[in-house]
């Protein structure tokens, strides 16, 4: 069960944190019913999970079998070692991240006008300093290429979002760990203690 105070409701958090990161987890079942779980490149458009692959690949496979998925994103942040809170046990031993779930039905996407631009949405976001020919339907270039990739949206029914920064500890907890963020200072700590202070409501002005 997620827990109410790691929860996001805000959409454009959301789409940011989405738009951010470049790969995530699909889940499907096997035609013998045996669950999958697949890393792969994706982008978020228009409230949908786009992918691509080949046209006979496993994941066209297992979509045509079962089109009911899931898809997770998830970014680590800092471990958060039990002895910034407890000298001796180590129950409080943790992480602070943030992720998206969702679950909903994949379908192939035919059009090719709509293929070229969720992968010119590819480009812009794992190549953003270019250095190609815009990836557009209509240019001959592309028209075969696009016929011959398979692009799958996937139209969530239900999508959470969690980041966990600390909002359940208490003031006194909260500064001491974001104190030992900033001592430690490695990685990302200080994004993380920044983070802490953005959704903590202890912290919020």
């Amino acid at each position: 069960m997620r827990r109410k105070e790691f929860s996001v409701e805000e959409e454009q958090e959301i789409i940011t944190f989405l738009d951010q990161c470049s790969f995530g987890f699909l889940g499907t079942v096997s035609p013998d019913g045996e669950p999958r779980v697949t890393p792969l490149n994706f982008v978020y458009m228009d409230g949908c999970f786009y992918f691509h692959g080949s046209l006979a690949g496993e994941k066209m496979k297992q979509i045509k079998q079962h089109s009911s998925v899931s898809f997770t994103v998830a970014e680590e942040f800092s471990l958060i070692p039990s002895f910034f809170s407890d000298p001796e046990l180590a129950c409080p031993a943790t992480s602070f991240f943030k992720s998206v779930m969702a679950s909903g039905l994949a379908e192939r996407v035919e059009d090719l006008d709509i293929k070229g631009k969720v992968l010119q949405r590819f480009m812009e976001k794992l190549q953003p300093q270019g250095g190609y020919v815009p990836i557009d339907a209509q240019d001959s270039r592309y028209t075969g290429r696009l016929k011959a990739v398979a692009v799958v949206r996937i139209v969530p029914d239900r999508l959470s979002a969690k980041f966990k920064f600390g909002q359940n500890l208490t003031p006194e907890r909260f500064d001491h760990i974001s104190g030992e963020l900033h001592k430690r200072n490695e990685g990302r700590d200080h994004e993380t203690a920044e983070m802490m202070r953005k959704y903590c409501p202890y912290h919020q002005e």
